[in-house]
């Protein structure tokens, strides 16, 4: 695998998904942070613990039927 272990590393995210979740859902989001924007879009964001953890995130924000806009790993600045 040419990336190792790189992905496999807590890495903070921002998913971007359309509708509006209530912050009690954060819990259930493992703790991210949730932001509700304009035009009807909710902002995910945290520390995600590596890609199998990401990709339960991911199958979360399906199984309620949100559809997912964008999904960013963020990098740390310098």
């Amino acid at each position: 695998m040419p990336y190792g272990r790189e992905f496999d590393k807590p890495k903070v995210y921002q998913i971007r998904v359309k509708g509006h979740l209530d912050r009690r859902w954060s819990d259930w989001f493992d703790g991210l942070t949730i932001a509700p924007q304009a035009n009807d879009e909710t902002l995910l964001t945290g520390l995600v613990a590596d890609q199998g953890a990401l990709h339960g995130l991911l199958a979360k924000i399906r199984d309620l039927g949100l559809p997912l806009l964008s999904c960013s790993r963020l990098e740390k600045e310098e």
